[in-house]
């Protein structure tokens, strides 16, 4: 494949692009840079450092006036200056000079005609095999030979903004330009922000074209039943629609269009803690070459993995290609959802009265 030109991006003399590695050349290559070690099943086993989730004090949206009326601003959606990304944004590609630059080209949604090309540019071998893992994947070469993203990710754990001079919450921060059609990710290594962060984007595109973009797993029944699963994060999403009787959709991102619902991404990332073969076999046996594990500790000598140890964090994870699940439908697409649950986890057991209401009180 010909040589990857960054400079539209402002990358003028990296030390190497390596530009859509397999998966063994991205682990090869994180092992060799000191980024994480092998597992005794052969998973990539890293640490992140300092953050070890998200973190959504550092999200911010850069104000512009092309879309300052589309977006609902307050505390989840906070504002940014443009001019201060711009200063972030240029720092952050004079940092990558004379670096190795990793990137990844592929898609987000599994529904061809809602589909998107996204750009990820990693400073890390062990994000890009993650991202890799993650999103929808290029069948052939000849698909990223003249590939020109809808939106790209930049992620640069190991550049840090300062607080005073930046206007950010931190030395980390995750800033969505949908003017410039970029998202920028600074001092973190949680992979899990690169994967938020396309579904950020997908949140902006998709209902503009009548599609509703869900934080929700998906799975078809044989006949065609297609059940999806609402709830926050440790709820049981992606352990409840790995059913072995059943398909799996998608763990995480879902987008439902008039016709039926399709999976954003094309991987799982799911909790480790406290996992077993007994409980949870489908994720449990995910975990192999492939797989990346985030802050799970692990016997240095043995290589075993202990799911039971939250030292690290609370938060352990694995992300792995939704073909690691067995029974999974490829691609992510299926029928209308016959079947809506929502799942809970409140410490007294109790799930609020939910009523049939009318179209109008249910929008």
């Amino acid at each position: 494949m010909k040589d990857l030109c960054l400079e539209y991006l402002g990358i003028i003399n990296p030390a190497a692009v390596h530009h859509n590695m397999t998966v063994p050349q991205l682990v090869e290559r994180a092992v060799a840079r000191g980024e994480g070690t092998l597992s005794k099943t052969g998973a990539l086993v890293v640490k992140t450092g300092k953050y070890t989730g998200r973190s959504p004090e550092d999200r911010f949206v850069v104000d512009e006036p092309a879309i300052h009326d589309e977006i609902e601003w307050g505390s989840v959606n906070k504002p940014f200056c443009p001019a201060k990304y711009d200063a972030i944004y240029n720092r952050m590609m004079a940092y990558l000079q004379g670096r190795e630059i990793f990137v990844f080209d592929g898609y987000a949604g599994a529904e061809k005609e809602y589909q998107y090309k996204i750009r990820v540019v990693n400073e890390l071998a062990s994000e890009n095999l993650f991202i890799h893992q993650l999103l929808v994947r290029p069948e052939s070469e000849s698909e990223i030979e003249d590939f020109a993203p809808d939106f790209t990710i930049i992620a640069v754990p190991g550049f840090k903004c300062i607080p005073e001079v930046d206007g950010t919450h931190s030395e980390a921060a995750i800033l969505v330009n949908f003017v410039k059609k970029q998202v920028i990710i600074a001092g973190s290594q949680y992979a899990g922000e690169i994967k938020k962060s396309v579904f950020s984007v997908m949140n902006y595109l998709l209902p503009a074209r009548d599609v509703f973009s869900m934080h929700c797993s998906a799975n078809v029944g044989h006949d065609g039943d297609v059940a999806i699963f609402f709830g926050l994060s440790g709820t049981g999403k992606t352990t409840l629609s790995a059913d072995p009787n059943r398909f799996l959709i998608g763990d995480d991102e879902h987008g439902w269009h008039k016709n039926g619902v399709f999976n954003i991404e094309g991987g799982c990332y799911a909790k480790c803690i406290n996992l077993s073969k007994e409980n949870e076999p489908d994720i449990y046996n995910a975990i192999r070459f492939g797989a990346l594990v985030e802050n799970v500790v692990m016997d240095p000598e043995t290589r075993e993995l202990d799911f039971d140890d939250g030292s690290l964090t609370e938060n352990t994870r694995v992300g792995y290609p939704v073909e690691f699940i067995s029974n999974t439908r490829i691609p992510g697409v299926a029928g209308v959802p016959k079947v809506v649950i929502f799942l809970t986890a409140d410490a007294f057991g109790v799930l609020a009265p939910v009523p049939t209401p009318s179209r109008e009180r249910a929008m």
